[in-house]
């Protein structure tokens, strides 16, 4: 999320839309459930402090393995707000749509760098912290592939794409129809 977000997040959209479908067919869009509350409004000392730690956490990281990072975390924690912003994001900066369609089964591709492939296989285990924590080799790899600095960014940015996934899926924020 971005500072540029609050206002997105709190006119997201909630009317059903019409769109033309794959086929040509005229089709509509099902309205995106009703957001619980807007965090930047009932919380904005707390919603501004996130958005400092977002800037912080990216710090000294390459733009692509921000955005593979981030969008990877929202895609498991099911955030749509969080996957639609990241991989618009991500094509803005000119990530090709087919690495961002694979990310799920990145280990079955040949198109991940081995720095994106530890960055990844990092995120996965510190958002999947109930499910082995992460293991000595995971934390190694990633330990080779970057210098200690950024490694710390590294886990800064997985920890805070993670509370930003967590309250946009608890506050059911939801991305505009396209």
């Amino acid at each position: 999320m971005t500072t540029n977000d609050t206002v997105t997040a709190a006119t997201a959209q909630t009317a059903p839309t019409t769109s033309t479908t794959h086929d040509g067919a005229a089709g509509a869009h099902v309205p995106a459930p009703a957001q619980r509350i807007v965090l930047p409004k009932l919380a904005p000392a707390y919603y501004q402090a996130m958005v400092a730690v977002d800037q912080a956490a990216r710090t000294g990281l390459d733009p692509v393995i921000v955005e593979l990072v981030k969008l990877h975390a929202s895609m498991i924690n099911g955030c749509a707000y969080c996957i639609d912003m990241h991989s618009t994001d991500a094509v803005r900066q000119g990530e090709q749509e087919h690495r961002l369609l694979s990310l799920p089964a990145w280990r079955e591709t040949p198109w991940f760098t081995a720095r994106e492939r530890a960055a990844l296989a990092l995120t996965e285990s510190v958002t999947l912290l109930t499910e082995g924590h992460v293991p000595d080799a995971v934390w190694a790899e990633a330990a080779a592939r970057f210098e200690e600095a950024e490694l710390a960014q590294l886990v800064a940015l997985i920890a805070t794409i993670n509370a930003w996934n967590r309250i946009g899926v608890s506050t059911r924020m939801s991305p505009a129809a396209k």
